[in-house]
C-alpha cells in the first residue's frame, strides 16, 4: 500500500512552480487568495496539519503552539529568519522548526546598497520631480546629495548578508567597519578589508553610514536604541533591511525631524505593515526613503526559498534531519 502523504498547509501564496511541486509531493492545502490567515485560522491549521509552512507575516507564538494537534511535527518557515516563531515552545512540543537561510543573501545585499545610494544621492526625491512638472533645468546648487566614496560604512551584523554588503560597498570605495556578536575570522576580515569594533557605541559615533543586517532576536530588540542613536553624527544616514524591531523607530523619527541625523533608508518597520505617518511625512521632506519590505523580493529568491522548504519537508518526512533545522541555541 502506498505511503500516506503528509498534510502540508501553506499560509500564503507561493510561486506557481513551488506550489505545483509541493502538490506533487505532499497532500498540500494552498492559500490561493494570499490573504494572511487570522490567528484563529492558524490555530485550526496547527490542529490538523502534519507540516505548517508559514511566512514572516504569521505569528506562531507559544499560545498557538499549545493548540497544535498531535500530528504536527514540522514548522517549515518560508523565510530566512524565525523571529515569527517561538522555537523554544515548538521544541518543547517535539515540533521541529526549519527556515530558508542563504538564498536571500545577494538580493538583500543588493537592496541595502540601493538604499545607501538612494538616500545619499536623493534618488527618490529626484525621480518625483519630473513627473510632478517641477524641473526647471540644471542648477549647480540644486538637489545636492552626498558622495559615498571615501565614507565609513558601519555594518551591524557581519553574517552572510553583512559580508555580501561589504563586498559591494568596497567596490564603491567605502571603508568597511563592523560590529558583530562574534568577531569573524581573520581571513574574512582580510578579504573584506574590514575593521572590527567590539563596542557598538564607539563604532556608531565614527560612521558616516550605518547598515542594520543582524537578525531580530530578544537580544537585538532596539539594539539601536534612543541612547545609541544619539552617538550618530548629524551627517550620518541609517539603512535597515533586516527587521524593524532592531531600531527604536520613534527615536529615529524624532532625530530625523530634528535634523540630528541626515537621513534613513528603511525597507522594514517596527509595526509593519503599519508605517508611522511621521515617517511618511519625512519622505516628502526628503529625509527618508521607505520601501515596502521588498529587500528579498526577486523571482529567483522566492523560488529558491520554496525549494528549500520542499527539501526540508521531504527530508524530515523521510526520517532524516532536515538541513535547515533551527534550535533555540542558534538564535
Amino acid at each position: 500500500m502506498a505511503k500516506k502523504k503528509p498534510l502540508v498547509i501553506v499560509t500564503r501564496k507561493l510561486p506557481d512552480v513551488v506550489e505545483t511541486r509541493m502538490c506533487e509531493l505532499f497532500d498540500t492545502r494552498l492559500n490561493e487568495t494570499d490573504k494572511p490567515m487570522t490567528q484563529s485560522e492558524l490555530a485550526d491549521a496547527l490542529r490538523v496539519a502534519d507540516v505548517l509552512v508559514p511566512t514572516v507575516t504569521d505569528r506562531i507564538d507559544a499560545g498557538l503552539i499549545a493548540q497544535a494537534g498531535e500530528s504536527l511535527r514540522l514548522i517549515a518557515n518560508f523565510g530566512n529568519g524565525v523571529d515569527n516563531i517561538d522555537v523554544t515552545a515548538a521544541l518543547r512540543r517535539g515540533i521541529t522548526v526549519t527556515n530558508t537561510p542563504g538564498v536571500l543573501t545577494e538580493d538583500t545585499a543588493d537592496m541595502t546598497m540601493a538604499l545607501i545610494l538612494a538616500v545619499s544621492r536623493r534618488l527618490v526625491e529626484g525621480a518625483a520631480v519630473i513627473p510632478g512638472g517641477e524641473w526647471e533645468g540644471w542648477s549647480p546648487t540644486w538637489m545636492l546629495g552626498r558622495r559615498i566614496t571615501g565614507k565609513r560604512l558601519g555594518i551591524v551584523g557581519m553574517g552572510r548578508i553583512g559580508q555580501a554588503l561589504a563586498r559591494r560597498a568596497a567596490a564603491f570605495g567605502l571603508s568597511i567597519h563592523y560590529h558583530n556578536r562574534r568577531r569573524v575570522s581573520p581571513a574574512i576580515e582580510e578579504s573584506l578589508s574590514a575593521t572590527y569594533w567590539e563596542s557598538l557605541d564607539q563604532m556608531l559615533a565614527r560612521m558616516d553610514i550605518v547598515s542594520v543586517n543582524c537578525p531580530h532576536t530578544p537580544a537585538t530588540y532596539h539594539l539601536l536604541s534612543a541612547r545609541r542613536l544619539k552617538y550618530l553624527r548629524p551627517t550620518a544616514i541609517v539603512v535597515n533591511t533586516a527587521r524593524g524591531e532592531i531600531i527604536d523607530e520613534n527615536a529615529l523619527t524624532r532625530m530625523l525631524e530634528a535634523g540630528e541625523i541626515s537621513g534613513a533608508g528603511l525597507d522594514v518597520f517596527e509595526h509593519e505593515p503599519a508605517v508611522s505617518p511621521k515617517l511618511v511625512k519625512l519622505v516628502r521632506a526628503g529625509k527618508v526613503t521607505l520601501l515596502p519590505h521588498m529587500g528579498s523580493a526577486t523571482v529567483e529568491g522566492r523560488i529558491d526559498m520554496g525549494e528549500k522548504v520542499i527539501i526540508n519537508v521531504k527530508t524530515f518526512m523521510d526520517g532524516h534531519r532536515p538541513p535547515d533545522r533551527v534550535l533555540p541555541s542558534m538564535l
